[in-house]
């Protein structure tokens, strides 16, 4: 009778329909409280509620059993850079894409200038169960382990790398040694260094002109030495640099890289690099001035050259013209020579052959001369050159007659007989020409009697 009771059936209905739900509450409250999803990039560090610890570095779903647990990156980044608010430093917060950030660090290098540097260093941490359960009991979270053990290692290294070198070095073409420097350290522990003084000796010694009774070969009074201070590193026996340790390291923490991004040196040091600069520049001006001076010098040099090259040229073109010339003339004078020689050769033979052919005609004419005249000679002989005698008589008869006749006197010429003055008669011509007859005869001297042989 009781179970035909209308709420008795309800009771027995709503008990089925509460333990269901009450078994999926009490599953969602064992969910919630004993699983969780591991993310990727990720190492947890899980306590279970029977005291039990392990890490977890798979990604899924894991049991801690109403445990606790808490989640440490796997790689942790520490960067000072200039957008971080200054005097101001945190750790990582779940989702921030850096572990921790702080503003630039200021920094002392060795010749005691400051900078403020920007770098980045990338530690990571075990993943093994051993290694990541001692750093998860050293340091509890992971901004412990930023604050007192990666941050603080970040800091003293930077600072300790500075001091190996003056900024003067760094930006003289030291950065990629003081990268490397600073890296090494980071991984291999920071060098035990001494700071020393040493005296630099330049090596030119400085001359006074106090006495001026030693002119030029004055006596030495000081030189150029100085004092510089170098931070050399301390080794052990075998000569190996010794360091400090990095703390971190002792856990299994590494460093997968360190970089340095930015150096900004204060303003002092930037004005004198300025300078330095502009004295490089200027003394980099000079020497290409000089240079070009001394380009200029030797162009001045092979210019003079190349125009007495030129010259010289010129003058032995014009020598050898005029030797060429006089060699010309002087064969043409010998030709003209030989020529007139030989031609005076030849005439000199002409004319000994013309006075050959001369005394040779000489003589034929006087031979034939001789021959005439002995002809002549013979003919005369034979009959006293009678004929040519006549012949001659006749022709002054001749020429006689014929002035006598174209005389220009009267036929009667009347003058005193008595006078004994000749007044050109007739007789008196007749005697006239007798006696010019007579007196031509006697210069022919021939007789003009016949012989009666």
């Amino acid at each position: 009778m009781a179970l035909n009771n209308p709420l008795s059936r309800i009771g027995l209905n709503t008990g089925k329909i509460l333990l269901p739900i009450a078994l999926l509450l009490g599953a969602g409250i064992i969910v919630k409280e004993s699983i969780f999803y591991a993310e990727p990039g990720y190492v947890y560090h899980v306590r279970t509620i029977t005291g039990q610890e392990h890490a977890v570095s798979d990604v899924g779903y894991q049991f801690f059993l109403w445990g606790r647990w808490n989640a440490w990156k796997r790689a942790m980044t520490v960067q000072s850079e200039a957008g971080a608010a200054a005097n101001m430093e945190y750790a990582e917060v779940e989702g921030d894409e850096t572990s921790a950030n702080m503003p630039p660090l200021n920094i002392m290098f060795l010749d005691q200038v400051d900078a403020n540097v920007e770098a980045t260093v990338r530690f990571s941490i075990p993943t093994d169960n051993e290694g990541f359960l001692q750093l998860a009991h050293e340091y509890r979270t992971p901004a412990n382990l930023l604050r007192t053990a990666l941050m603080p290692a970040f800091k003293e290294t930077l600072q300790a790398t500075a001091s190996l070198m003056s900024a003067e070095e760094y930006y003289s073409g030291a950065r990629t040694e003081f990268n490397s420097e600073f890296e090494n350290q980071m991984n291999n522990g920071i060098y035990l260094v001494r700071r020393e003084e040493v005296y630099q000796d330049s090596g030119r010694k400085v001359r006074g002109s106090a006495n001026v009774a030693l002119g030029n070969e004055q006596e030495e009074f000081g030189d150029e030495s100085k004092v510089v201070y170098e931070v050399r590193k301390v080794l052990d026996e075998q000569g190996t640099p010794r360091r400090k340790a990095q703390k971190f390291t002792t856990f299994g923490i590494s460093v997968v890289d360190a970089r340095i991004t930015n150096m900004t040196p204060n303003s002092r040091f930037v004005e004198r690099m300025q300078l330095k600069q502009k004295a490089s520049a200027d003394r980099a001006i000079a020497r290409e001035q000089r240079i070009q001076e001394e380009e200029q010098r030797l162009l001045a040099i092979a210019r003079g050259e190349r125009e007495v090259a030129e010259r010289q040229a010129m003058a032995k073109v014009e020598q050898i013209q005029k030797t060429t010339d006089a060699e010309t003339d002087k064969q043409l004078a010998l030709t003209s020579a030989n020529k007139l020689k030989e031609q005076a050769q030849i005439e000199r033979e002409t004319a000994q052959i013309n006075l050959e052919k001369a005394r040779i005609e000489a003589e034929t004419q006087r031979t034939l001369a001789d021959a005439e005249a002995y002809q002549k000679k013979a003919i005369l002989q034979a009959d006293n050159a009678l004929a040519e005698k006549l012949r001659t008589e006749v022709e002054i008869h001749k020429l006689w007659a014929d002035a006598f006749a174209k005389r220009a006197v009267p036929t009667n010429v009347f003058g005193g007989g008595g006078s004994g003055s000749p007044v050109g008669s007739d007789a008196e011509t007749k005697a006239f020409m007798q006696m010019l007859t007579l007196d031509a005869a006697k210069r022919l001297n021939y007789d003009r009697e016949i012989s009666g042989k």
